[in-house]
């Protein structure tokens, strides 16, 4: 059972698929790992790290990939790179399959069984394995910080003999699990925090640290949960009304962060230009889905713009990889819980059941074809 770790290629991303405490737990479970060379350089983990953990340092990601029955990415490999996989690995990743038709015919013509663990279902013998969670949870508390290093004064209150510095004001939009860490970690900071979601679950998670709920509690608001617990799209009429109660709240923000996503859909525009140019100069926002359009106008990704008004919107990309070390350690172990599943442990050999609810819920592709029901290609 032989394990590869690349290097990721993609621009940008600092995360790596195993760490040395995982390979030691792969090694454990009877595999043979090898890491490319400088791997886990931008997470802190040197190859050293790696050969003392028991894994094998290969010069290359081809040499990483040769002959890898298993493959533990962070990004899909891309159409160039697909050439060094071995045909019928097993390549775990964050897939991003929506609306990527050419990429699954891809990944399906190398013949490689390909898992998105961003399809991971919400159950709880599946939480260990939540890719989405882990990584939206290290996401809401550097937003916070981002915005504390943009932001021009001081978080908490201060009572000094020159005057009194007052705390600052903080609005967190999308209450999900970065929005509820964003919420924590600007409250440990000494802000006033006020939070939203058209979850109505949201309402008692938002309290429980010690935020204000702010909403349009009407009917549509109490039935606006799917049962995976993500947010239900809402109708116009509704949007408009929770917009103008937005509006008139965010005047007297200090900052805003935006955390709105749901799966498959482009973002939802939450924050208008005239909003953004409601705020006071020297004002922040920070946008957490600027990478599917973003919440908010005129953020652009991978840029802090700052507006005639001197409103700053931050747009940082891959911002779980802003804690490349924290972000890794926690994909990995992620990946490792989900491959534990695919091996017989007795026997020490890779055994796949085919038939698990994990795998039919996160397998893309499987013997040259895409297989996944909710990414097959419509027929012409």
């Amino acid at each position: 059972m032989k394990i590869g770790i690349p290097s990721e290629t993609e621009p940008g991303e600092p995360r790596v698929g195993a760490t040395p405490d995982t390979v030691r737990k792969l090694i454990g479970l009877g595999a043979t790992v090898r890491v490319a060379s400088g791997a886990g350089l931008a997470s802190g983990f040197t190859d050293e790290d790696y050969a003392q953990a028991g894994a094998t340092v290969a010069g290359s990601n081809q040499e990483a990939l040769d002959g890898a029955a298993v493959v533990l990415k962070v990004r899909r490999p891309r159409a160039d790179e697909l050439g060094a996989y071995r045909s019928g690995a097993l390549v775990l990743g964050i897939m991003d399959p929506h609306g990527q038709h050419e990429a699954l015919a891809a990944l399906a013509q190398a013949g490689v069984s390909a898992f998105a663990m961003e399809l991971m279902p919400r159950i709880t013998r599946a939480q260990v394995m939540d890719v989405l969670s882990s990584q939206a949870n290290l996401a809401g508390y550097r937003a916070v910080i981002d915005a504390s290093a943009e932001f021009g004064r001081a978080f908490p209150m201060m009572m000094t003999a020159a005057g009194t510095v007052p705390a600052a004001k903080v609005f967190v939009m999308g209450a999900g699990v970065a929005g509820l860490q964003a919420i924590a970690t600007a409250r440990r900071l000494g802000a006033v925090v006020t939070a939203t979601d058209v979850r109505p679950a949201a309402k008692e998670q938002v309290a429980s640290l010690g935020a204000k709920f702010v909403a349009v509690e009407d009917e549509e608001f109490r039935e606006a949960e799917t049962s995976a617990g993500y947010a239900k799209p809402m109708s116009a009429e509704y949007q408009a009304k929770q917009a103008a109660l937005v509006a008139e709240h965010i005047k007297k923000q200090d900052i805003v962060i935006t955390t709105a996503l749901i799966p498959g859909r482009p973002a939802p525009r939450l924050v208008s230009a005239a909003m953004v140019d409601s705020l006071k100069p020297g004002s922040v926002l920070v946008d957490l889905a600027v990478e599917r359009g973003g919440n908010v106008e005129g953020a652009r990704p991978g840029e802090v713009v700052v507006t005639p008004g001197g409103v700053k919107i931050i747009g940082h990309l891959n911002v779980p990889g802003r804690l490349a070390a924290s972000a890794s350690s926690l994909y990995a172990r992620n990946l490792l819980a989900f491959v534990e599943t695919l091996v017989d442990k007795k026997e020490k050999v890779l055994a796949p059941n085919w038939e698990d609810e994990l795998v039919k819920a996160t397998l893309l592709t499987k013997d040259g074809a895409v297989v996944h029901p909710a990414f097959q290609p419509q027929p012409a």
